[in-house]
Parts: C-alpha cells; sequence; structure tokens
C-alpha cells in the first residue's frame, strides 16, 4: 500500500515573530497518532505570498493530504485564499453556501467586509467551522482553516472523519528503538549508514538523550516487517560493538 503522506502549512508571521506560539503541531500529531496515521511534514511560513503559492502548487503536485492553518480572514494581510487559487490554477468566487452561512451568523453585519471571507477558489468545497459558523474550504486534497485552535482543530477532526476514515488504522507502519549506552551518535554513524544500506525502504532515527553523557536512542520505523528484521541485526551489530543498550 502507497504511504499517505499528511503535511501541514502554519502560516502567518505572528508566529514567526513570536507573537503568537504554534498550538497546531502538537495537536495534529496527536490527532493523526489516534487514528493509526503519521504527520510526514511540517513546514511554517511568513505572510509571503509567492512563497505560500510555491509551497502550495509543491504538495499538491505531489498529492500529498494538507492542512493549512490561518490566512484566510478578511485583512489585506491575508493571502490564504488568493494563493490557495493561484497555485490550483483557478479564479477566486464567492461561495454561496459560505455567503448563506456568514450571513446566518451575523446578519446585516456581514456586509460589507466580513462576507469577504466567503471568496474562494472557484470548485473548493467547504468545511464547516462549529464556532463561528465561517467555513473553511478545501480544493485538491488541502484543507485550508483558521489559526484559531478552538476552530481549527475540530474542523481537522471533521475532515479526517469526513473524508480519510477508511485509512484509519489501516497503514502498516511500526516504529521500535533501543537505548544504548557509554555511545554517542559520531561513535554509532558508520553502523547507522550499514543499517540503511541494507534497509532503504525505512527510515532512522538518532536521538540522543539530553542530560545524559554518550547515551542514545536509536531505532528504525516503517513497514512492520522490515522494521522487525532491522531491528533484530541492529541490537545485534550494538552488541557487537560492544555497547550496552536496553
Amino acid at each position: 500500500m502507497r504511504q499517505t503522506n499528511f503535511g501541514i502549512y502554519i502560516i502567518g508571521d505572528e508566529i514567526l515573530s513570536g507573537k503568537r506560539k504554534d498550538a497546531h503541531l502538537t495537536k495534529v500529531i496527536e490527532l493523526l497518532s489516534s487514528r493509526g496515521l503519521q504527520l510526514s511534514w511540517a513546514n511554517y511560513l511568513g505572510d509571503i505570498p509567492d512563497q505560500i503559492t510555491s509551497s502550495l502548487k509543491a504538495s499538491m503536485a505531489r498529492g500529498d493530504i494538507v492542512f493549512s492553518f490561518g490566512g484566510i480572514g478578511a485583512t489585506p494581510d491575508d493571502y490564504t485564499r488568493q494563493c490557495a487559487a493561484d497555485a490550483a490554477g483557478v479564479p477566486i468566487e464567492r461561495h454561496a453556501g459560505a455567503v448563506e452561512n456568514i450571513v446566518a451568523q451575523y446578519g446585516e453585519t456581514a456586509y460589507p467586509k466580513r462576507v469577504l471571507m466567503a471568496d474562494f477558489p472557484k470548485g473548493c468545497e467547504l468545511i464547516p467551522n462549529p464556532v463561528n459558523q465561517v467555513a473553511g474550504f478545501s480544493i485538491h486534497q488541502h484543507y485550508f482553516v483558521p489559526g484559531f485552535p478552538e476552530m481549527a482543530h475540530p474542523m481537522v477532526e471533521w475532515v479526517l472523519e469526513t473524508y480519510y476514515n477508511h485509512l484509519f488504522h489501516t497503514q502498516d507502519y511500526l516504529e521500535e528503538s533501543i537505548v544504548v549506552t557509554e555511545a554517542g551518535e559520531s561513535d554509532l554513524i558508520d553502523f547507522m549508514n550499514t543499517m540503511l544500506a541494507k534497509y532503504p525502504s525505512l527510515k532512522l532515527f538518532s536521538l540522543p538523550r539530553s542530560g545524559q553523557r554518550r547515551t542514545t536512542e536509536l531505532g528504525m520505523k516503517g513497514e512492520s516487517a522490515q522494521v522487525k528484521l532491522a531491528m533484530q541485526d541492529l541490537k545485534t551489530g550494538i552488541s557487537k560493538l560492544g555497547y550496552p543498550w536496553q
């Protein structure tokens, strides 16, 4: 089965400047892992339209499933809606269903400004917002939600349950590791390269233990049968090198 790649964009100068702290990365990892899925990548982007557009084009071309947080409001520094349209090669148009939701929530005050948040890429689908009914949108397996966690996280859950429940707990994935003592990462580099050459379909990871001198967590992740074979070789190899492990 082809591995499904999930990614996220977290958009906004306020994240990069430290005025706001990111609350999305750890939450998305939690929402995916509880469903037997993994996050493949995460990118932080400033409010630079060309950068946002080129990033979206690349992930659309790869066929990744992507959640994008932020930049879909109505102020002049909210570029994501237009960038998504440019990346998908379609115009922006006012979505009748999104207008209906905004008017139902705000009445006469929906015009003339709030209704701008109903201007979406042509052909997109709506993502319901349970907090204030101002919808997000999706196009080409990219799901655009607000930057506010209280809105965004339920919207991500809705997307997962609505479109991807057939993937839950179906991917053949395993992650295993050992803790090697009396060895720093530099002592293990040649052995790591040997393991990668023998198991090219797997990912190897090496994590030094902070505060513990010359202690390294070393492991493999990927298809379960291959991981089990690799971990047998890894344990045997570490023992031959003379390093204790647990």
